[in-house]
């Protein structure tokens, strides 16, 4: 008999029972076949677990169900270790497994669950303890969250309650105290009373907060009860398969030990010689033994057969054939015995690595990545709704401080409210009741002749001034026919015969020089878009102050020599840009002027961007000519800049931020810079700037004014 019928092909269960019945029929038994025996057959299947992931043939199913039928190794084990017959953990707390892989019905990965991910785990080593220390990572990541909301919750509470007794002991103080009356005290208790409600919406907002604590805290003690579980189910598995394949390794062991007993037996029988062993194992002699042992080192094998053959000789020395026969009987039933045990071992680990490479481990990993999602997307969940609590926490405080559809109302228009010159009238009504009256020096001297009495502060004043009555001068200044835009603004920049080109009033600048659009607008801009489109942050970086104000001296001395495209100027584009920005601030007003001022703003006040796009085209259309085509011509330009944002990151938002104090900056009497009215400003400029088309697109041939 060969000896390759040792090695089974492809991990086929009916070649090992062909095998296992041809040794017990067959009494030549080769030399070193134990060597070859555990050696080919470990080596085409039990050490490729990739063979055994993927499944076995039909074939091998069948055989698998067959074998499974008898009680074995594997059973006991399963029965000793909580694991039934079907692949179902036994015992628990409701966290076991039910199904098996003989069934037929149940997918080893179900379909639409992260398959691609999930598979990946199948297929890679130490995903048990990669999904476990996962979760390990979520779980801890959970607690910090729920920690940090815990103390948030703690910094809010003992905020909101110290705001409440400031303000309660404030009011109380108040109230004791000698303190004004009136509308002061009114106002006054009441931004108290709208900072408790801030205080009790703080409250609230603390309360929440250790609620998704407390929720947060539980998802984390349900992870780490999930995360033992689970990973104790699949260390049993493996330990129950570590354990069958022990069980195989001892099988093996026993069978190779019977196969060498086996061949000293048959060895000392045959009374082979030292020499005659020595020559029948040697390469030149037997190359047909020693190829289909399998053994890679040639002389190696024969030495080692020589060696057993000598220890077999000396060990049956003197025995006689009847004892020899018997000697042989007992060893093959024993090597029988022996080869059935480690078939069945080998089929038993088969059955036990398939169910749990193709079921279990599946199965496990699958309810390990459903516990690493619900962590993951629960605390991201949480976040989420704290981001969501916070917003509404911050915009319900400001409404609370400053509503927006209630006009006087809100802590800002309390205040404005107190009407302290009322208060101080009723205060000096009051004031002889309270406190009584206490006569003071005698005001009226002795009447003498020629005296006067004292006339009253007011008459003295007199009605005229210079000649010229008081009020016929104020009627003189409301009924000033001038320019509708500098109506109550006298303008106080330089005169256009200066020949000066900044600070000089722009209807007067275009007068004198003849054009439509400024010289030095149409200048700066044409360096602009031919050096700066692609300038990251034009506009928004300023150039050297030096070489800003050595350009602004050069274009007021003579606007029309200057060539700003030379490398003098454009070298540095943002010179180019500072310098126009600086022509606009100078103006002696606004581009978009102070008459209309209020306008804007009251039309950048809309919602809804429709309705504001339509009443500040309105108020566009209400601008003088020289500041309207001023306009056209400079939105045209910015326009030009926003579509390249992509690369100079100024979109329309950043250049309305740039440009909105400056082009529709606040009256004179309001301080020149109102703050409230900021977002306002840029909110207008970003809206003419975004419908730069539909503004200022002449309808007659559809072609911008300022292309």
């Amino acid at each position: 008999m060969e000896h390759e019928e040792y090695a089974p092909r492809s991990g086929s269960s009916e070649d090992f029972d062909q095998i296992a019945g041809a040794r017990e029929e067959d009494h030549t038994v080769p030399v070193n076949a134990s060597a070859s025996s555990s050696s080919a057959y470990l080596s085409t299947n039990l050490s490729n677990p990739g063979l055994e992931r993927s499944g076995s043939s039909h074939s091998d199913q069948l055989s698998l169900q067959q074998q499974a039928q008898r009680p074995g190794l594997a059973e006991q084990r399963r029965f000793s270790s909580g694991i039934s017959g079907n692949g179902a953990m036994s015992g628990g707390d409701g966290g076991g497994y039910s199904g098996s892989i003989h069934d037929g019905k149940d997918e080893a990965v179900p379909v639409g669950f992260d398959e691609g991910v999930l598979r990946a785990l199948c297929d890679m080593d130490g995903s048990l303890s990669l999904l476990a220390d996962r979760i390990k990572q979520s779980i801890a990541s959970c607690k910090q969250v729920a920690v940090f909301f815990r103390s948030r919750a703690e910094i809010e509470e003992k905020y909101a309650r110290s705001l409440q007794e400031l303000y309660r002991t404030t009011g109380d103080v108040y109230s004791r105290a000698d303190c004004k009356a009136g509308t002061f005290v009114s106002a006054y208790h009441s931004g108290l009373r709208l900072q408790s409600q801030v205080a009790e919406n703080k409250l609230r907002f603390a309360q929440r907060l250790n609620e998704m604590s407390d929720e947060l805290l539980g998802l984390a003690r349900e992870g780490e009860r999930l995360r033992k579980m689970h990973k104790e189910n699949g260390m049993r598995y493996q330990g129950i398969l570590q354990e069958s394949e022990m069980v195989m390794d001892k099988a093996k062991s026993r069978f190779d030990s019977t196969a060498e007993e086996l061949e000293r037996v048959l060895v000392a029988k045959e009374g082979e010689s030292m020499k005659d062993s020595g020559m029948r194992s040697s390469p030149s002699s037997s190359s047909t033994n020693t190829s289909g042992s399998g053994n890679p080192s040639g002389s190696g094998g024969g030495k080692r057969g020589l060696g057993k053959a000598m220890k077999g000789g000396l060990l049956f020395k003197g025995k006689g054939a009847g004892a020899m026969a018997k000697q042989e009987d007992d060893v093959r039933s024993r090597m029988a015995q022996a080869s059935e045990t480690f078939r069945k071992a080998v089929l038993e680990s088969q059955a036990l690595r398939q169910e749990y490479f193709n079921f279990q481990q599946p199965k496990i990993l699958r309810l390990l990545k459903e516990c690493a999602d619900e962590l993951d997307m629960g605390t991201q969940y949480h976040l989420t709704r704290f981001a969501f609590m916070f917003e509404s926490s911050m915009v319900a405080e400001a409404s609370i401080m400053s509503p927006m559809n209630e006009e006087g109302s809100g802590l800002k228009g309390l205040y404005e409210n107190i009407d302290n010159r009322t208060d101080f009238k009723q205060y000096m009504q009051n004031y002889a009741v309270a406190r009584g009256s206490s006569r003071g020096p005698r005001r009226d001297g002795p009447y003498e002749e020629g005296f006067l009495p004292r006339m009253p502060p007011h008459a003295e004043r007199g009605s005229t001034d210079g000649g010229v009555p008081v009020s016929s001068q104020a009627s003189q200044i409301t009924s000033n026919g001038g320019n509708p835009s500098t109506e109550g603004y006298p303008a106080s920049g330089l005169p256009a015969a200066s020949g000066a080109t900044f600070g000089v009033d722009l209807g007067e600048q275009l007068a004198r020089d003849g054009t439509e659009v400024p010289k030095v607008v149409e200048k700066c801009a044409a360096a602009i878009e031919a050096y700066g489109l692609d300038s990251v942050g034009i506009y928004r970086l300023s150039g050297t102050t030096s070489r800003v104000q050595a350009l602004k001296a050069a274009l007021d001395k003579d606007v029309g020599s200057v060539d700003i495209m030379s490398d003098l100027w454009s070298a540095d584009i943002n010179v180019v840009s500072g310098a126009l920005k600086l022509w606009f601030r100078e103006l002696p007003e606004p581009l978009l002027t102070y008459a209309l001022y209020h306008q804007f703003i009251d039309a950048a006040r809309y919602e809804n961007d429709r309705l504001r796009h339509i009443r500040l085209h309105e108020q566009v259309n209400e601008l003088p000519d020289p500041n309207y085509a001023t306009l056209k011509f400079f939105m045209g330009h910015l326009d030009k800049i926003r579509k390249q944002g992509t690369v100079n990151q100024m979109s329309a938002s950043n250049l309305s931020i740039v440009f909105g104090p400056t082009l529709l900056g606040a009256p004179p009497h309001e301080g020149g810079l109102n703050l409230e009215h900021m977002s306002f400003q840029c909110k207008a400029i970003e809206t003419i700037l975004e419908k730069y088309a539909e503004i200022f697109v002449e309808e007659d041939d559809g072609v911008p004014a300022s292309s």
